[in-house]
C-alpha cells in the first residue's frame, strides 16, 4: 500500500499536476458524475427540500447518537449478531484478526468498504498469512496496484484500460487485451472462484437501522450480496456514525445517496441484512459480526465546529464538485479519504494539528462542496476552522507569521498604507510587463507559476474616493434640480387647469 508519510500535499499535488492522463481522467469522470447528479436531482424535484430533510435526519441522529447506537446494538444482538466496539483503528483490525483466526480462515472476500481502508484490514490479514481479496472491480484493480482509493465511489478513477489490462495480465499469467468486456470477464471468473472458497465475507455499512438492528448496503455490481451470503462467517465494519433511526428515514437516504454519488435514481442493489442465517433461509452466513468503529469520531461530538462532519453519507459529491480535487486527484491527499471531506476528516479524526498546515490548505474555499453535499455539510467553513485552530496552537510557518504581522502593522495606519502603496508602485516598475508581474520570485513564485499577478493601479480606491465622492455629490445635486423642476412644472400645469375650470 502506498504511503504518504513525510510527503506534503503540495509535493504530491506537483506529481499529479504533471500527469496529464490522470488530470484528464479525473476531470472527465467527475464532470460526468456531476452532470448525472444534476439531471437526477432535477428530475426528482424539490431537491432542496430533500437535502434539508436529509440534513435534519443526520443532525437529529448525531445529536442523539448514544441513544440510537444502544438501540441498534440491542436489536442487532436480538437478531443473533455478535457486536463488537473498536475505539481505534488498531483495535478494529485486532478484533477482525481474532475472529478470522478463531475460524481458522485462509481466505477473506471483501465488498467495498472505506472503513476497512481506514483501518488497513488487508495488510493486517495478509501479515498473518491470510488472503484478503477485494471483490468490487475498482477496489480489486487498486489492490493489485498496491494503491489507495483515489475516489470514495470510483477508487480506480485514475487508471485507463491499458494500465488495467497490464495489471490483470500479470494476475492472469497471460496477456489480456485492453477490452472492457474481456477484462471484466476475467475478473468475474476469478472472483467467482474466490467467493466459493472464502471462509469469511467482509462488508462495510452504508446505513444501520436502529429500530431493527439491520445494516443496509448500496452497490452496483452484486458482489456485496455474494460476500454476505456465500461465506459461513460475515464481518461488517461500521463507522459509529452510520446510524439512522428507522426504515422510513432510509427512504430519504436512498433518494439522496445514489443521485448524489453517480446520478442514479436508485442504486442497482440495496440489501438489508438483519442477522445471520435462520432455519428458513436458503442462504446467508452462519455467524455474523458487526464491529462498530470509533477511531476519532467521538472526538467530534459536542464540537460546534465539527460535529456536522459526522453527518456525511460518503456519496463523493463534494469530490466531483471540488476544483482542487479535479486537478490533483485523490492520492494527493495522502489517505483513504480525499477531496473536501478528506481534507477535513483526516486531521479532525486524528486531532493532528501539525498536519492541518498541509491538508487543510488544499482548498479554494469556494463552497462548491457545500452546494453539492446532499446533507448540507459546511465543509468550506470547517476548513477555515481547521486553519484557525492551527494558527491558535502555534503551528504556522515563520515566514507566514512574519508576513501577517507586517500586514497588520501596515493596515493599522492609513498613512502607513498610503506610503507602502506609493513605494509598491515605484518598485513594481522593475517587474511590470503589460501591467502584470510574471516574475517567479519570492512570495510570488508559487502564484506566478500558473498565473500572473496584476500590477498595482495608478490610484487606490481610497485615493480615488475624494474625486468619486465629489462626482457623486454633483450627480445628486443635478438630480435634485431635475426633480424640483419637474415638480414645479406639474404644479404650474395643475394651476392652469384649475383656473380654466
Amino acid at each position: 500500500m502506498s504511503t504518504s508519510k513525510g510527503v506534503s500535499v503540495t509535493e504530491r499535488a506537483k506529481v499529479a499536476l504533471n500527469d496529464e492522463f490522470l488530470r484528464n481522467a479525473v476531470k472527465y469522470t467527475t464532470e460526468k458524475l456531476r452532470d448525472g447528479k444534476r439531471q437526477a436531482s432535477s428530475e426528482q424535484g424539490n431537491w432542496e427540500e430533500w437535502r434539508e430533510r436529509g440534513r435534519q435526519i443526520r443532525l437529529h441522529t448525531i445529536a442523539h447518537l448514544d441513544y440510537y447506537l444502544n438501540q441498534f446494538i440491542e436489536n442487532a444482538k436480538a437478531n443473533g449478531v455478535q457486536v463488537h466496539f473498536a475505539a481505534t483503528a488498531a483495535e478494529a483490525a485486532s478484533i477482525t484478526l481474532g475472529i478470522a483466526q478463531k475460524r481458522q480462515a485462509r481466505t477473506v472476500v471483501k465488498s467495498k468498504s472505506m472503513v476497512s481502508e481506514e483501518v488497513h484490514i488487508n495488510e493486517t490479514l495478509e501479515k498473518e498469512g491470510m488472503e484478503s481479496i477485494e471483490t468490487d472491480l475498482g477496489e480489486y484493480i487498486i489492490q493489485l496496484a498496491h494503491e489507495m482509493p483515489s475516489h470514495i465511489i470510483i477508487p480506480a478513477i485514475h487508471k485507463n484500460r491499458e494500465q488495467i489490462a497490464e495489471l490483470l495480465s500479470k494476475e492472469a499469467g497471460e496477456t489480456l487485451p485492453p477490452d472492457t468486456t474481456i477484462l471484466a470477464g476475467f475478473v468475474r471468473k476469478k472472483l467467482r472462484e474466490k467467493f466459493l472458497e472464502a471462509d469469511i465475507g467482509m462488508t462495510g455499512c452504508n446505513f444501520a437501522i436502529a429500530e431493527s438492528g439491520s445494516i443496509v448496503l448500496f452497490e452496483n455490481e452484486g458482489n456485496a450480496r455474494m460476500v454476505s451470503t456465500v461465506p459461513k462467517t460475515q464481518i461488517t465494519l461500521m463507522g459509529m456514525e452510520r446510524i439512522i433511526p428507522s426504515w422510513d428515514d432510509l427512504e430519504v437516504m436512498a433518494t439522496l445517496l445514489p443521485r448524489s454519488a453517480t446520478g442514479q435514481k436508485l442504486t442497482v442493489y440495496m440489501s438489508g441484512i438483519s442477522g445471520p442465517r435462520r432455519e428458513a433461509d436458503s442462504d446467508g452466513p452462519e455467524e455474523m459480526h458487526i464491529i462498530i468503529v470509533d477511531n476519532g469520531r467521538s472526538l467530534q461530538l459536542g464540537d460546534p465546529d465539527f460535529q456536522e462532519l459526522l453527518n456525511c453519507i460518503r456519496c463523493g459529491a463534494c469530490l466531483n464538485a471540488c476544483p482542487v480535487y479535479r486537478q490533483i486527484g485523490g492520492h494527493s491527499y495522502g489517505g483513504p479519504y480525499s477531496g473536501p471531506i478528506g481534507a477535513v476528516l483526516k486531521p479532525a479524526l486524528q486531532k493532528n494539528v501539525a498536519e492541518w498546515d498541509d491538508i487543510a490548505n488544499a482548498s479554494s474555499l469556494c463552497g462548491a462542496c457545500y452546494e453539492a453535499c446532499p446533507v448540507k455539510i459546511p465543509l468550506h467553513d470547517m476548513l477555515v476552522y481547521l486553519r484557525n485552530r492551527k494558527v491558535k496552537e502555534g503551528h504556522k510557518a515563520a515566514e507566514e507569521n512574519l508576513g501577517m504581522k507586517g500586514y497588520a502593522y501596515i493596515m493599522a495606519n492609513p498613512k502607513r498604507l498610503r506610503r507602502v502603496l506609493r513605494l509598491g508602485r515605484v518598485g513594481q516598475k522593475l517587474l511590470l510587463t503589460d501591467n502584470v508581474i510574471k516574475a517567479k520570485i519570492g512570495p510570488l513564485k508559487g502564484w506566478n507559476q500558473y498565473r500572473h499577478t496584476p500590477g498595482l493601479p495608478a490610484q487606490s480606491f481610497r485615493e480615488q474616493w475624494h474625486s468619486l465622492d465629489q462626482e457623486l455629490q454633483q450627480t445628486r445635486r443635478e438630480m435634485d434640480e431635475t426633480i424640483k423642476a419637474r415638480l414645479e412644472k406639474e404644479r404650474t400645469q395643475r394651476g392652469k387647469g384649475g383656473s380654466h375650470s
